[in-house]
């Protein structure tokens, strides 16, 4: 196929370790382009696959790099003007530079007769997975980019061998040079519209703010396209009401179209029922009810592309999760140690409500590091605590810029404790190391290394 015709071209990628970046690179390299990058922090999970793949990795942001033999410079969103000394060397000097979605949307998706893009403040990652797994569990052998790694396929990203590609479809900006959010680039034919909060303070200044982009998504939907939507969701409703010209499948609870209906639980067993019709039951190994949606809304585009529910459920069935969503780590002592990418209120209070119907009474303690841009700017400190509820112990990593964490842990319902660094933790962690714990590391970020020095 064209998509697969092997390139010369060379780029570099600037912040080539995001999650988005990193898939990025993979495609390109898949596709015959020379490829070398640059980032200002390399660790785990991208930075291991993307040197797997013979990537060259540069640390830093150095104006030197512009020295390099290459075509083009993709520019990922963690960059901007008067901060990186690349940048402005880039500019000054007129070399050819792109987002990472923009080149996403011209070399990749082109090529591809079905995008499916999936959307949504939560579950973006692992409906993603999903929904590529069961294509690949159907026989169709689809491409795919996705903001971590599968462990069904243990990369984040590839070009696949047949018409359907499945993307991330973040509502983070561009680039500094295209403030649009990266869904708008994609245009895709299926739209999975998950959920609808505030986040990114960072970029967007309210609710509408954001949903004003997803308004713009919905409008590049064909009309002979679908849009899946989470049938409870107001915030969705008002951006379908304002725009849409595309046909609508819902999933969710008693009147969607996709619902669920006998459960255990944790929601590692439930039936399935689509417009009032038992599909199957789904015994897996994730839990949680914000799951059990992100498989029905996988088992409404399954449905769209042609693959039957008898099908589609067997796959989730051997759905093998992401990396770092609720990834068992393994034991140390008495604590099962699990790492999750949890960064708003919200998923953190759905992950935890799911590891405590798994658990029952036994102790669970969180060790959360506030990574995100929403988060270091202490934008959800108010509805923090109230996430937390069903940890036993919370350990805080005190923010660079501290904007109250020490208020929060205040108000949390459990025992809970701000450490300076992640030495302390580590100090924390051990004197509990008699007593029976789940720990669950919540961060987007590198964590300083914590999972890496527990273990050692």
């Amino acid at each position: 196929m064209e998509k697969h015709q092997p390139l010369k071209e060379s780029v570099h990628i600037l912040g080539v370790c995001g999650t988005f970046m990193a898939g990025v690179a993979l495609l390109a390299r898949e596709k015959g382009f020379k490829v070398s990058g640059q980032d200002a922090n390399v660790y785990p999970p991208m930075s291991t696959q993307l040197e797997r793949s013979g990537i060259h990795l540069t640390s830093g942001y150095e104006a030197n790099a512009a020295d390099l033999n290459t075509e083009s410079y993709i520019i990922g969103n963690a960059l901007s003007r008067g901060k990186f000394p690349i940048v402005e060397e880039i500019l000054n000097r007129k070399l050819n530079y792109i987002s990472g979605p923009q080149w996403i949307l011209e070399n990749v998706l082109k090529n591809y007769q079905t995008v499916i893009a999936v959307s949504g403040t939560h579950g973006k990652t692992t409906t993603t997975s999903l929904i590529a797994w069961i294509l690949e569990y159907a026989g169709l052998q689809p491409g795919f980019l996705i903001g971590g790694v599968p462990e069904n396929f243990g990369v984040s990203a590839r070009l696949g061998k047949d018409n359907f590609f499945v993307i991330e479809a973040d509502e983070y900006d561009s680039a500094f040079f295209d403030k649009r959010s990266k869904f708008i680039h994609y245009h895709p034919d299926i739209l999975i519209l998950n959920n609808l909060e505030f986040d990114h303070a960072d970029i967007f200044s309210d609710l509408p703010a954001i949903q004003k982009q997803f308004e713009y998504l919905v409008r590049t939907v064909p009309s002979n396209g679908l849009i899946i939507k989470n049938h409870t969701d107001e915030n969705l409703s008002a951006v379908l009401h304002k725009a849409c010209w595309t046909s609508v499948e819902t999933f969710g609870e008693n009147r969607a179209d996709w619902s669920i209906g006998q459960s255990n639980s944790d929601g590692s067993e439930f039936e399935v029922v689509y417009k009032s019709k038992y599909q199957g039951k789904v015994v897996w190994s994730l839990i949680g009810k914000h799951n059990q949606y992100n498989a029905l809304a996988a088992l409404s585009c399954a449905n769209r592309v042609g693959i039957d529910s008898q099908t589609a459920i067997k796959a989730l069935e051997q759905f093998k999760n992401v990396k770092r969503r609720m990834e068992y780590l393994g034991d140390i002592n008495r604590l099962k140690i699990y790492s999750d990418f949890a960064h708003h209120p919200t998923a953190i209070k759905t992950t935890l409500n799911g590891l405590r119907a798994k658990v029952g009474p036994e102790k669970i303690m969180v060790v959360l590091e506030c990574g995100s841009n929403t988060m270091r700017m202490g934008v959800h400190k108010d509805t923090l605590p109230q996430s937390l509820q069903e940890a036993n112990q919370v350990l805080f990593l005190r923010p660079t810029h501290d904007w109250g964490i020490d208020e929060v842990s205040k108000k949390c319902h459990s025992q809970s404790r701000v450490c300076e660094n992640v030495e302390e933790i580590i100090v924390q962690l051990k004197s509990l190391s008699d007593q029976p714990h789940h720990v669950v590391l919540m961060s987007n970020t590198g964590f300083g290394g914590l999972p890496q020095k527990l273990f050692q």
